[in-house]
């Protein structure tokens, strides 16, 4: 009987050290699954998800872009959930989470983050605008076109190339310059003729 008693005892004191190592084991299981900090970025937003920190003291959650607030400090116990705005960027912001577990300080947490610019707050190629090609001639075009114009509206209308008609030319006509010389001799010729005709009848008369 006394063997029986004493291998009980031995197996009941098994029993107890196997439960409550089984029991330890679960508390830092259950220790270590708590104090869940989870966090996004987007590139419009932040969204904080903080779960089992502890009831009874003061944690504490701050959230900064390039350093400036964005969640100024602020406490909470258990649990906090919150979805933060951010401002509208042309460049990549930094965001940074800083979390203080008020039971235990290993459990807090100090996280960056990057949030990436929107599509449509990217500049766009296109959007600075062309100068579109001006319709005012150039001086170089004015310059040119007024020569030409000058020009053919000062053009003398070209010279006649026929020779002006000179004293020799008459001849082909019919006169020329010794027709008067002429005209003169046959007068007096006639005249002469005339004289001698009368001067012979008036000698017939007489001697007749």
């Amino acid at each position: 009987m006394t063997t029986i008693n004493r291998s009980w005892r031995r197996a009941g004191a098994f029993a107890a050290v196997a439960t409550v190592s089984a029991l330890g084991v679960g508390l830092s299981a259950g220790t270590a699954q708590a104090h869940t900090p989870v966090w996004k970025v987007t590139c419009t937003e932040v969204s904080v998800d903080l779960k089992a920190y502890s009831p009874e003291k003061d944690n504490t959650v701050t959230v900064t872009v390039d350093g400036k607030d964005l969640l100024p400090t602020e406490t909470f116990k258990g649990n906090f959930h919150k979805t933060l705005e951010l401002p509208k960027h042309d460049k990549e912001l930094t965001v940074r989470l800083v979390v203080k577990a008020g039971d235990d300080d290993k459990f807090s947490r100090d996280d960056t983050k990057t949030a990436p610019v929107c599509d449509d707050n990217k500049p766009s190629p296109s959007a600075t605008p062309s100068q579109p090609p001006s319709s005012t001639p150039s001086p170089s075009d004015t310059q040119t076109d007024t020569p030409s114009t000058a020009t053919s509206s000062a053009e003398a209308p070209p010279a006649s190339a026929k020779p002006s008609p000179t004293p020799g030319d008459l001849a082909e006509t019919g006169s020329s310059s010794s027709t008067p010389l002429i005209a003169g001799a046959a007068a007096v010729v006639i005249v002469a003729g005339g004289g001698i005709m009368w001067a012979a009848r008036k000698r017939r008369s007489v001697q007749g």
